[in-house]
C-alpha cells in the first residue's frame, strides 16, 4: 500500500526515519504542504542524507533541499543579529520562546527548524522599554496579523520580534513570575536572555496553540513531540524526562489543563513513537470533556492538509485557556 499524506509526514519529521521507501508517497500533495507547515527543511536533509532520496521524484528532493539551504542561512543570520542587539543588554530578564528557544536545543540541526520570527516573554512592566531598546536597532510597530495575542509586534522589515506579557491572564502574575524565577539563562545572547525550564515550556507551548485556535504549522507539533519525549537527541537543557506531576500541578495552577490535554492528544495522535509519554501526562478531565476536545479538535487538528479552520475560534480559546 502507497503511504498516505500522514504516513509521509511521520517518516520526513523524524531524527531517525525508517529505511523503508516512500515508493507511491502522495508527493505531489506532500511538497505543497510540508514547506507551508515548515516541514521542509527536515524533511529534505532525511531524504538527502539518511534516505538516499527515499524514491521522491527529483522535483520534489531539489525543491525541498533550496528550502534546507535557505533555512539554515536565514536561521543563522537572524539568531546571530538577535544576539548582536542583546547581549550588552544587562538588568532585564527576557524569555526566548519557540523557534528561537527550540532551534539549537530540540533540533540536531538549527537549520532543520525554521525561525520565522523571535517571540519573547517580558514582564508587562518591561514591554514598553524593550520594544523601545529595539527600536534604537531599527526595529518599528507592526500590525499583528497573526492572531497571536502579543502585546507588541516590531519588525525590521526582515524578522517580526513577538512581545508577549501577562500570557496567563490578569489573575495569575505570580504563576507567570513563577516562570521567570525557573527561568534558565542562555548564555549566549548575555545577561538577559534566558528560555523556559521544560515543564513551562511545554505548557506555553501548548498554549499557545490552544491561543491561535489550533492554527499553527504542523512544526509546532515536532516541537512538542520532542518537549515531551525529553529531546534525546541532543544532550542539552531539554534533554530529560518531564516531571510529570509538576507539569499537571503547573497546568491546573496555570489554568491550562484543556489545552495541555489537547495538544498532549494530538501528539499522541501524530507520533506513535511518544504516544505513550503524552498519554501518560494526559491531565485528568472529566471523561465528557476528553471525548469534546478529541471530536472537535483532536481528530480535525490531526487530519494533515486541512484546509479548513477550527470553527469558533474565540470561544474555542476560552474553553481552552479561560482567556
Amino acid at each position: 500500500m502507497a503511504p498516505s499524506l500522514l504516513d509521509t509526514f511521520r517518516v520526513l519529521s523524524s531524527f531517525e526515519p525508517p529505511r523503508g521507501k516512500l515508493r507511491g508517497a502522495p508527493w505531489e500533495a506532500y511538497v505543497d504542504w510540508a514547506i507551508s507547515q515548515g516541514l521542509a527543511p527536515l524533511a529534505a536533509y532525511n531524504l538527502e542524507y539518511r534516505m538516499a532520496g527515499g524514491e521522491a521524484p527529483e522535483w520534489a528532493r531539489d525543491r525541498m533541499m533550496a528550502i534546507y539551504t535557505g533555512s539554515v542561512n536565514d536561521n543563522v543570520m537572524k539568531l546571530v543579529h538577535f544576539k548582536r542587539i542583546v547581549d550588552q543588554l544587562e538588568g532585564r530578564k527576557i524569555l526566548l520562546l519557540g523557534g528561537a528557544a527550540f532551534a539549537e536545543a530540540l533540533y540536531p540541526h538549527v537549520g532543520f527548524r525554521p525561525v520565522l520570527d523571535i517571540q519573547v516573554l517580558v514582564r508587562r512592566m518591561d514591554v514598553d522599554g524593550f520594544a523601545g531598546y529595539l527600536s534604537n536597532h531599527e526595529f518599528v510597530p507592526e500590525k499583528d496579523d497573526t492572531n497571536s495575542g502579543a502585546a507588541r509586534v516590531v519588525s525590521d522589515g526582515r524578522t517580526p520580534i513577538y512581545l508577549y506579557s501577562d500570557v496567563l491572564g490578569a489573575n495569575r502574575r505570580e504563576q507567570l513570575a513563577g516562570i521567570f524565577d525557573r527561568a534558565i539563562p542562555m548564555k549566549v545572547y548575555g545577561t538577559s536572555v534566558f528560555r523556559p525550564e521544560l515543564e513551562d515550556a511545554l505548557l506555553l507551548t501548548a498554549l499557545d496553540q490552544a491561543h491561535r485556535g489550533y492554527d499553527v504549522p504542523w512544526l509546532s507539533y515536532v516541537d512538542l513531540r520532542e518537549l515531551i519525549t525529553g529531546a534525546t537527541w541532543m544532550g542539552g537543557v531539554y534533554s530529560r524526562p518531564m516531571n510529570v506531576p509538576v507539569l499537571l500541578e503547573r497546568a491546573e495552577a496555570f489554568g491550562l489543563e484543556r489545552a495541555l490535554y489537547t495538544s498532549l492528544a494530538i501528539v499522541a495522535r501524530l507520533f506513535p513513537e511518544a504516544e505513550a509519554q503524552a498519554t501518560a501526562a494526559f491531565p485528568p478531565l472529566r471523561r465528557a470533556t476528553r471525548e469534546l476536545l478529541d471530536r472537535g479538535v483532536v481528530g480535525p487538528v490531526s487530519t494533515p492538509g486541512r484546509a479548513s479552520a477550527l470553527r469558533g475560534v474565540d470561544r474555542l480559546r476560552r474553553l481552552l485557556t479561560g482567556q
